[in-house]
């Protein structure tokens, strides 16, 4: 059942994506001749006024067709003056950027929701929960503070500090031999723990995850929720944009760097991610919608064709020379658009095969 939702979130965001290109060019006057999800034969259609409004047989993508896209297309008199190219530049680049807008402005609305309803969660230094049948059931209990492992002391750390120290000192302690899942490591972690007002040794041996790639006592950190106004959940919102966005350039603007190549995902990982999150819980679903929904958004304004940002791009080069852009060097500039877009996609279907087929996606 949940890769039906995966399904059905994928679709969404096309609609809304095609739905913000259709409702900016009825806006300018421009003629919407077809409004289709997918591409290739078509499945069902029907037409409302005068657009044609359709479902077709290949789930990839969706699009908008607008008269007159097509600079030396022949277009009916009667509707000459509502082409696509026939309008003023701006109308051209509002209509265009629309799209990526509806997905970046989804995007902020389900983080903004999140983190509203949700408040800020504040991480404790005491044990929140402990897993039944781990090492850590055997000594801990939940309250308990941590105040020291392997005689390494954290005061002066902030939190999220001490939990990242904590991690690299438990994951140094390794298995004999071959690291397998569930294997014990051959040396304990010295804890030391505040229980009851009193500072206790404990002696816990850590045992390999094979899903989190490293050794786990077997136990969570509590945490408290502090409720959060709007302004301050809108901030967190636009800060993780701003985050992704950065992240996203980098990555794009450093193709050519091995590690980076390797931050590329595709359909077929998105899915599958999506496909384990919305096991986890209706928070971690809408997150993950939200920033598939900006990545959406920020990919289809990368300034070449035939992605929107392209379009922009070239919309605006008309402007400052002041004279259309030629057919042929659209031409030119869109095979290698189609052949960028290409590489990218099979790239991420690299990444997500070895991904699969290897380490797999962890979503913990």
């Amino acid at each position: 059942m949940s890769w039906f939702w995966v399904f059905i979130g994928f679709c969404l965001l096309i609609i809304l994506h095609e739905a913000g290109h259709f409702f900016a060019a009825k806006a300018t006057g421009m003629r919407v001749e077809r409004f289709f999800l997918f591409f290739g034969p078509t499945i069902w259609s029907i037409k409302r006024g005068e657009t044609e409004y359709g479902v077709k047989a290949i789930p990839i993508g969706g699009y908008v067709k607008i008269t007159g896209m097509n600079p030396e297309e022949e277009v009916p008199p009667e509707v000459a003056d509502r082409a696509y190219y026939r309008q003023d530049i701006w109308k051209r680049i509002v209509v265009v950027a629309a799209g990526p807008a509806v997905n970046i402005v989804l995007a902020f609305a389900i983080l903004f929701g999140v983190y509203w309803a949700n408040g800020r969660e504040e991480i404790q230094q005491s044990v929140g929960a402990v897993r039944t049948g781990t090492p850590a059931a055997k000594v801990l209990q939940p309250g308990d503070e941590i105040v020291a492992v392997d005689g390494h002391f954290y005061a002066g750390l902030s939190t999220e500090e001490r939990l990242v120290k904590f991690g690299e000192t438990v994951a140094s302690h390794k298995c004999e031999g071959k690291q397998v899942d569930g294997c014990v490591a051959k040396t304990p972690v010295q804890l030391q723990v505040r229980r009851d007002g009193q500072v206790k040794a404990l002696t816990v041996y850590p045992r390999y995850d094979e899903e989190a790639k490293r050794a786990l006592v077997g136990f969570s950190y509590g945490s408290v929720n502090h409720p959060i106004d709007a302004g301050t959940a809108a901030k967190e919102a636009g800060d993780a944009i701003w985050e992704v966005a950065k992240g996203t350039v980098h990555v794009f603007t450093h193709l050519f760097e091995a590690e980076q190549r390797e931050q590329v995902s595709g359909v077929v990982g998105i899915s599958d991610v999506g496909h384990q999150v919305i096991e986890k819980g209706l928070e971690r679903a809408l997150l993950l919608l939200a920033f598939v929904s900006l990545s959406l958004g920020l990919v289809n304004l990368l300034p070449i064709l035939p992605l929107d940002g392209g379009h922009i791009f070239w919309s605006l080069v008309e402007k400052v020379r002041g004279r259309p852009v030629s057919l042929r060097v659209m031409e030119r500039a869109t095979a290698v658009g189609i052949a960028l877009v290409l590489m990218l996609f099979f790239l991420g279907l690299s990444n997500d095969i070895g991904r699969i087929t290897g380490e797999g996606f962890e979503v913990r």
